[in-house]
Parts: structure tokens; sequence; C-alpha cells
């Protein structure tokens, strides 16, 4: 039986063919390095003047902004099964940012670049804007990534550390626990309106409340997504120490 993959085309126009090719250098030079369970795969790819392909495995659910936005698909996706995401996209970044060498970051993290096997196994997708953070080098560039999730700091300075893709990591936890993208309350922790906010308040309300065993695990996974998105980035801790956090439970709460 034929394996079903999923293939990835892009256009060359004329005055965006250099973007279009930086973008399928760097997914080809991202994906061909790395390899983990919570990494989309790529199989192969061809380039050709007017167009280039990229063959990726198949991903059965889509991804986890299109899982959110629908009432339906995110009341089966259960408080257990949003915990294990948020686990898996931590180990995927960890890996790229501390067993790569040289670390590579994301630079675009977001739910729409989540996908979601049969399983509802998470995998970071798109490299396109990825970079990897070579010694000794300024590491300036453009900006890029998507709104909503971009680190503050890269309002004012240009400079890619792996503590941009930690602050989008926030946002993407976050979301995954309310349901919704955090804005308004990443927006309130600037301000006093955040002592009045509750846990309760900040869950999926589409969900029950979890059971006691996940509930830890989710008041922990916020505590976490909060430290991840302090506007100072020396402030927000490591993917290596989230991910451990989050494999031993994190303390007693």
């Amino acid at each position: 039986m034929g394996q079903v993959v999923a293939v990835k085309k892009l256009h060359s126009f004329e005055g965006s063919d250099q973007s279009h090719q930086r973008s399928f250098r760097n997914e080809i030079q991202a994906l061909t390095r790395i390899r983990h369970r919570n990494i989309v795969k790529l199989y192969g790819f061809c380039s050709h003047a007017r167009c280039s392909f990229l063959v990726y495995e198949y991903m059965e659910r889509g991804t986890l902004a299109n899982i959110l936005s629908n009432d339906d698909r995110a009341m089966q996706f259960g408080w257990a099964l949003r915990v294990k995401v948020i686990k898996g996209v931590a180990h995927a970044l960890s890996y790229m940012h501390h067993d790569c060498t040289p670390p590579i970051v994301h630079r675009d993290l977001s739910s729409s670049n989540v996908l979601l096997n049969l399983e509802l196994e998470a995998c970071i997708s798109d490299f396109g804007t990825a970079r990897m953070l070579i010694p000794d080098s300024s590491n300036w560039t453009t900006l890029a990534g998507t709104y909503g999730y971009i680190a503050p700091e890269l309002a004012y300075t240009m400079r890619v550390t792996e503590k941009c893709d930690v602050y989008s990591f926030g946002v993407v936890a976050l979301e995954v626990i309310m349901g919704k993208h955090p804005g308004e309350f990443i927006s309130s922790l600037s301000s006093s309106s955040n002592q009045d906010t509750l846990l309760k308040d900040m869950l999926d309300q589409r969900l029950s409340n979890p059971m006691a065993e996940v509930a830890q695990e989710v008041v922990f996974i916020v505590s976490i997504a909060v430290a991840c998105i302090q506007p100072d980035p020396d402030s927000r801790p490591s993917m290596h120490n989230v991910a451990q956090e989050l494999s031993v439970g994190g303390p007693s709460l």
C-alpha cells in the first residue's frame, strides 16, 4: 500500500524569488540535520526554476490552531492530550536549542506551525525562517515570525537567541490551555488587572475542569508559560529547563 505524504509547493515569482529560495534552503538545512519524534520529518525535495517541492510525513489531524478554533474538535481535545502536546513541543525545542550543534532557533513557532498526527502527537513544522546560531557571531537578522507570538525584544533589536523561541512557546502553551490566543492575558500582566485573574477563568471553558492529577500539571504548565513570556529575555527559563521540569511534573503544588 502506498504511503500518504504531504507536499509543500513553493512558487517562484519575480521579485520574491530570493526569499522563496532562502526559505527553501532553510527548511532543507534544518530538517536534514535534526531527527526528533516531535519535529516533522522531511522525506525529500525537488528544486526547479519555476517551483520547488518539499515532501513531508503526513499529519492527519492538521494544525493545532485549527483544532482549537473548532468547537467540536476542541471538546475532543481533552486536558491530558493538551498536556501531552505542550510537553512534545517543549522537548522538540529543547532538542533544537541544546542537542544540536550549532543550536537551531525556529523563529516562527505558533499554533499554526504545530501539526498533530492520528494519535495527537505534536510535531513542529515550517522551518523556512529557522536560523542556526553560529558561535562568536552577532546572529543579527531581519524580523520574522507570526504576529502575537514574536518576542517583544525583537521590536527594538534584531538579535536572534533561543529565548525568542522560549517566548513563542509560552504563548502557544497558554493558547492550548485557554483554547484561544492569550493576547489579553499577556497585556494584563503589565497592569494591576492581572491580580484579579483566576486560574479557572483561564481554562478553556469548552471543557470541564481537569481531574486532580491532570489539574496539577495544568497549573504547573501555566506557571511555566508565564515565566516564558517575561518581557526580559534573561528572566525566561531555557527550553532545557522547561522540558526537564515538565518531564518530572514540577514541584509539589
